[in-house]
């Protein structure tokens, strides 16, 4: 069995799911972390280097097992030379609840100074 096979089996317990849900935010932030930093070409090492930080304080934000202060967050987007936008939306009509989302944007690849491009 692969592992979205396995994921798919584990969210049909309501429990799993619940707490699964629960900690979309911050993978969602660690993803766009990894994916910023890596459109960049820097290391983990190289971004603690422009952060005044140990790489591993950088893994443990990309791996979400950690949750940074807003202000930590603010440091990382301006390292990555990215735009910071967090925004709180109402719950959706199912009930299930639609938590923060975080945003990181920088400018896309072939326009530098025109649109954003926006990882979730």
């Amino acid at each position: 069995m692969n592992w979205k096979e396995h994921k798919k089996r584990l969210l049909e317990d309501p429990e799993f799911r619940k707490e699964y849900e629960a900690l979309e935010p911050e993978y969602r932030l660690a993803a766009a972390l990894i994916r910023l930093r890596l459109a960049k070409g820097l290391t983990q090492e190289e971004l603690a280097r422009l952060l005044n930080t140990k790489q591993e304080s950088i893994a443990r934000l990309e791996s979400g097992s950690s949750l940074p202060s807003l202000s930590t967050v603010k440091k990382v987007a301006d390292a990555l030379d990215a735009e910071l936008e967090i925004k709180l939306r109402p719950k959706d009509k199912a009930g299930s609840t639609s938590r923060l989302i975080t945003r990181i944007s920088t400018p896309s690849a072939g326009n530098p100074g025109g649109p954003t491009k926006t990882f979730r």
